[in-house]
């Protein structure tokens, strides 16, 4: 497969689907109580990029956040999240993406593309290729744990698990520099790829909401795991574990594991 090619399309499909987002005007209504919403632009961008991406790759599956569009039953299938952080992107907060990922069951995650048009960022990565920001090379930090800013979140769609992660975050947080909290899973993923923070906990995570930026994060370097080191999860919900380094992945993989 030349996903040379294919990325130049995902790109430029990618950021025709960012003037929606850009656009001013859209109406929010709740999927699932007032803590799970979603706007007017993620479903109208989803469907922009379902339809562009059925037409680059025919036969091809897809799991999409809105509608309930789950067809992973496909050698290629793309994961599409329209905009990770609704929330975010809801309020007039600029952390918030589209996320965009061609994974294979034979040959894993090929292609990878995280774009926040409010920070003019956009974030890319194909399997074996290295990971870039702006098309310039990306890398990880080399912070050793002490010195590290840990992303994590508290299970906003099920606060029957806060109890767990705080727990995980109480143990870390002695052990770290600081936490971050910025509501866009693929953003701080691309953020510890890039260098802006270090480790990432999350404990129920979807497989849109870090199936590129995951690519991302190993192609520049970082490592991103399930619970106790497991091979990542992109057809079912996961436990999320990631890190800048090795070594600061596995103190953090220890703590999650453990409460978990």
């Amino acid at each position: 497969m030349d996903t040379k090619s294919l990325m130049d399309s995902v790109l430029s499909y990618v950021k025709e689907a960012s003037a929606i987002m850009e656009d001013s005007h859209f109406d929010v209504h709740e999927k699932d109580g007032y803590a799970n919403i979603c706007t007017s632009a993620d479903t109208s961008i989803q469907q922009l990029l379902h339809r562009r991406l059925s037409a680059l790759l025919p036969g091809c599956g897809f799991i999409c956040e809105e509608d309930d569009v789950y067809d992973p039953d496909h050698e290629y299938v793309w994961i599409v999240d329209p905009i990770d952080g609704t929330a975010n992107f809801a309020r007039g907060i600029p952390d918030c993406a589209i996320s965009v990922a061609l994974w294979s069951r034979t040959g894993g995650m090929l292609i990878g593309v995280v774009y926040s048009p409010f920070r003019r960022m956009l974030f890319r990565a194909e399997k074996g290729c290295g990971a870039f920001l702006n098309d310039r090379p990306i890398h990880t930090s080399d912070r050793p744990f002490a010195d590290s800013i840990l992303c994590t979140a508290l299970s906003l769609y099920h606060k029957e698990y806060a109890g767990i992660c705080s727990g995980i975050i109480m143990e870390a947080f002695p052990l770290c520099n600081d936490i971050r909290r910025f509501g866009s899973c693929a953003m701080e993923l691309c953020y510890i790829a890039c260098g802006l923070c270090d480790l990432f906990f999350e404990y129920r995570i979807m497989p849109w909401d870090h199936a590129a930026a995951s690519l991302i994060l190993q192609e520049a370097g970082g490592v991103i795991t399930g619970r106790d080191a497991s091979p990542l999860q992109f057809v079912r919900p996961t436990i999320l574990v990631g890190a800048n380094t090795p070594e600061n992945h596995a103190v953090l993989n220890d703590i999650v594991t453990r409460h978990t």
